[in-house]
């Protein structure tokens, strides 16, 4: 066998093997195995042809092209350790000749990460304050959400829940048919159209409108922008919100119940000064982990990030799927070629491909460790949480794969946490993060962790249903 090395670079080696007819035999002989299983060749009892007779019958192409299945991976491997060259990841293989069998293989290195001067950067954790003020507006939220729906006798006010039949038409093609259909007009209400809850307000309960709306040039679905959008609605019914008094008889209502409203309000304080921690804490999280990369200087082979490219284009088809929403017609409503799509996506790949590998070399370099205990308290964890789908939890996370996944979540969690003390020059104090600050559970995440891809929504419908009611609020 012959193995030259056509390019090297820091991040990739280009590998060109060349197998002569010795190397092949073995794998050869097992392509034979198991085709003259498969052969009812005259003379022979089927399974027992010789070798000779089998390659005669079928071609010995046939037998190398069938066993370039196990003889391509099995010889790089071989290779690779001959060599002395390890695979950051799984490389790429071009096959050039069969007779005799030589393939090049691309190879990822480990790529090559650089955190420069990173201990020498400051951050500190801002907390807002939670003044009376905020409390208040909490409290008015809650005024809104516990008020019961009743039938006003006046016309339509933004805010308002209304029952309503709506026509819509545009180029004589109707788009817009609800009936009894509820609605709140607001003015940031974007449904069906931007504008339309304009055209309520002063309504009366029963009367009847048609209005003309003008769509903007800028409306994300090409085939209505710029158009106009002839309405037929009429108001069926009109409901508005009595607001109970702020008093000691209202926050005995709220939840389980309040002693009095000075207790409501303190139970309020509390809850929003934990989460303004919390919040300060994953800001200063993230804010950290920017910095860090700001600083670092990562060097990989493109491979990598068209492989976090693949990855990423699998997890959207497969959210669309989810939807039953086949990826021509979302890339459709994009507006976008698939290869369009891809180079959109591109960007998101590497910075999601940075942010793991600069993580990866940091939790290197400050020795982080996830024991296996801490992986199952971890599962036990997620299972806790999982309510009535305990069982199909734990199934879930008894794999090995599944438990890598989880190890992987926990070292980003504690390097992060290990990340923000060198950054608050804490250095010097244990990693171990007070329970209070740690970050919720999350589900676990394949390496490199999906830190900010967002899921498609993407309605089936051509406009998006009229109802903007909160099922809350009318139950």
């Amino acid at each position: 066998m012959k193995v030259t090395r056509e390019s090297v670079t820091p991040t990739e080696v280009t590998l060109n093997i060349v197998m002569d007819s010795e190397d092949e035999d073995p794998f050869v002989n097992r392509s034979y195995r198991r085709t003259v299983g498969r052969l009812q060749i005259p003379g022979f009892r089927k399974g027992k042809a010789p070798r000779s007779i089998v390659e005669s019958y079928v071609g010995r192409t046939a037998l190398v092209q069938e066993a370039l299945e196990f003889m391509i991976p099995e010889t790089l491997d071989k290779v690779l350790k001959e060599e002395d060259v390890q695979a950051f990841i799984e490389p790429q293989i071009e096959v050039t000749e069969i007779e005799p069998v030589s393939f090049t293989a691309v190879v990822p290195l480990e790529p090559q990460v650089d955190l420069g001067e990173f201990r020498s950067i400051r951050l500190q954790k801002e907390v807002p304050e939670i003044d009376d003020e905020r409390v208040g507006e909490v409290l008015e939220q809650l005024r809104q959400e516990s008020a019961p729906w009743e039938p006003a006798e006046r016309p339509v006010n933004f805010g308002d829940l209304l029952n309503l039949n709506v026509v819509g038409t545009i180029d004589d093609e109707q788009v817009v048919d609800d009936q009894a259909v509820d609605y709140v007009p607001q003015a940031e209400n974007v449904l069906p159209f931007p504008g339309f809850a304009v055209f309520l307000e002063g309504m009366a309960e029963d009367e009847e409108k048609e209005f003309t709306l003008p769509i903007p040039e800028d409306y994300p679905r090409p085939q209505h922008a710029g158009k106009e959008c002839h309405f037929y609605v009429q108001v069926l019914s009109i409901k508005e919100k009595r607001l109970p008094d702020l008093d000691d008889e209202f926050a005995k209502g709220v939840g389980e119940g309040y002693d009095d409203l000075e207790a409501l309000r303190q139970h309020l304080r509390q809850r929003l000064e934990e989460e303004a921690e919390a919040e300060a804490n994953r800001r200063l999280e993230q804010e950290s982990l920017e910095e860090l990369v700001k600083v670092a200087t990562v060097r990989a082979s493109d491979m990598l990030y068209q492989r976090e490219v693949d990855r990423m284009q699998q997890d959207r088809e497969r959210s669309l799927q989810n939807q039953r929403i086949p990826m021509e017609t979302y890339l459709g409503y994009l507006g976008q070629t698939a290869e369009e799509f891809r180079e959109q996506l591109r960007p998101m790949a590497e910075d999601r491909l940075t942010r793991y590998l600069v993580l990866r070399k940091l939790a290197e370099e400050e020795n982080v460790e996830v024991s296996p205990e801490e992986v199952e308290e971890e599962i036990d964890s997620l299972v806790s949480s999982a309510g009535d789908s305990e069982e199909a939890m734990r199934r879930a996370l008894s794999s090995e794969g599944a438990k890598e996944n989880v190890q992987s979540s926990l070292t980003d969690r504690k390097v992060i946490q290990r990340l923000v003390q060198i950054f608050q020059g804490k250095e010097g104090e244990s990693q171990e993060t007070p329970e209070s600050e740690q970050p919720p559970a999350s589900e676990p995440d394949r390496e490199p962790p999906d830190q900010d891809a967002p899921e498609p929504n993407v309605p089936v419908a051509d406009v998006e249903p009229l109802d903007s009611t909160d099922p809350e609020e009318t139950a």
